[in-house]
């Protein structure tokens, strides 16, 4: 199906409706007809959208026509300038970044990108970076630092590539020395979850010191396929895998893993890519401006205790409750 045509299983009442406008647009000007049926469309896309499973925005999530990074650098930053390779091995095409400005200011952006179609995808590895990729990325955080260049780090991958070559070239050690580098860095990082937040493919470039995600985006230790397959033994669970994962932006923001959301248009970003991209500058604008106001120990400080703070939990024994576990 092309992806113009592209229909999510969930959207099947809402085409129905469009395709009745459509006929009707052509063989009559009874407008009555055709705005009764627009009102029952638009309340129908409230509907839906409005109460989207965590598994429906999974699927928002990696909508063919969402709008990717390079989307976003090239409307809301100037003179974008790509940065290639890591210096040791070669180009990764699945992730890029380099220098730009952002409202006057100097920036360095780093990205993770899928393709459009097959050949894009073939060529961007369906956006999962092999360890050069992140090895790139670490070489452009040291220049940040050097050039006291803040950080924005745009997420969307569904993981690290796990292929032979990749393990060879130590993709978990890649990984880990940029979590390492990325703690301890003195310049402003933001990181913004665009669609899919695999694992530790998306914590490569996303140790920040403000974590935002789009409404439709989802963050996760693992794919609902994947949690699916290894606790139901069948990736056809993966509706129940991603309500019991929590990995909705609105569950991320309940447990203090992120610091905000940024909404989509009804619909989701793909149906007005200016709006989303309008209500990504401004929280950038906003948290940008403030983070700036901090010094190099502060946001050192600020981005470990954000970190330390993830995943605390409390324990407490049966004897502290009246509450028994059934027999």
């Amino acid at each position: 199906m092309n992806d113009s045509n592209f229909i999510l299983p969930f959207e099947q009442p809402l085409q129905a409706i469009e395709d009745k406008i459509h006929k009707l647009q052509k063989e009559t000007a009874d407008r009555d007809k055709i705005e009764v049926l627009e009102n029952e469309l638009k309340a129908m896309i409230q509907k839906v959208y409005g109460n989207l499973t965590p598994w429906q925005r999974v699927q928002v999530a990696r909508h063919p026509k969402r709008p990717y990074a390079p989307y976003y650098i090239e409307t809301l930053f100037e003179d974008f300038q790509e940065l290639h390779g890591d210096r040791c091995f070669s180009d990764d095409q699945a992730l890029i970044g380099g220098t730009a400005f952002f409202q006057g200011r100097s920036v360095m952006l780093l990205s993770q990108q899928k393709g459009k179609n097959t050949k894009e995808n073939l060529q961007r590895n369906f956006g999962m970076p092999n360890p050069e990729g992140y090895r790139k990325a670490l070489r452009l955080i040291k220049l940040a630092e050097k050039f006291q260049l803040p950080i924005i780090a745009f997420i969307d991958t569904p993981g690290a590539y796990p292929g032979l070559g990749s393990e060879e070239r130590h993709v978990a050690e890649a990984i880990a020395v940029n979590l390492r580098e990325m703690s301890a860095c003195t310049v402003p990082i933001l990181s913004f979850v665009l669609g899919e937040g695999g694992s530790g493919g998306a914590l490569g470039i996303g140790v920040a010191n403000r974590i935002f995600m789009l409404e439709n985006a989802y963050y996760s230790v693992i794919s609902p396929e994947g949690c699916a397959a290894i606790l139901w033994k069948d990736r056809a669970h993966a509706p129940e895998a991603a309500k019991a994962l929590k990995i909705s932006a609105q569950d991320l923001l309940d447990h203090g893993i992120s610091d905000g959301t940024v909404q989509e248009p009804l619909g989701g970003a793909h149906c007005d890519p200016e709006a989303a991209a309008e209500n990504l500058r401004n929280l950038l604008s906003k948290h940008l401006d403030e983070l700036l106001q901090l010094s190099s120990e502060q946001l050192r400080s600020q981005r470990y205790e954000k970190f330390r703070q993830m995943g605390i939990f409390e324990e407490i024994s049966l004897e502290d409750t009246s509450t028994k576990l059934p027999s």
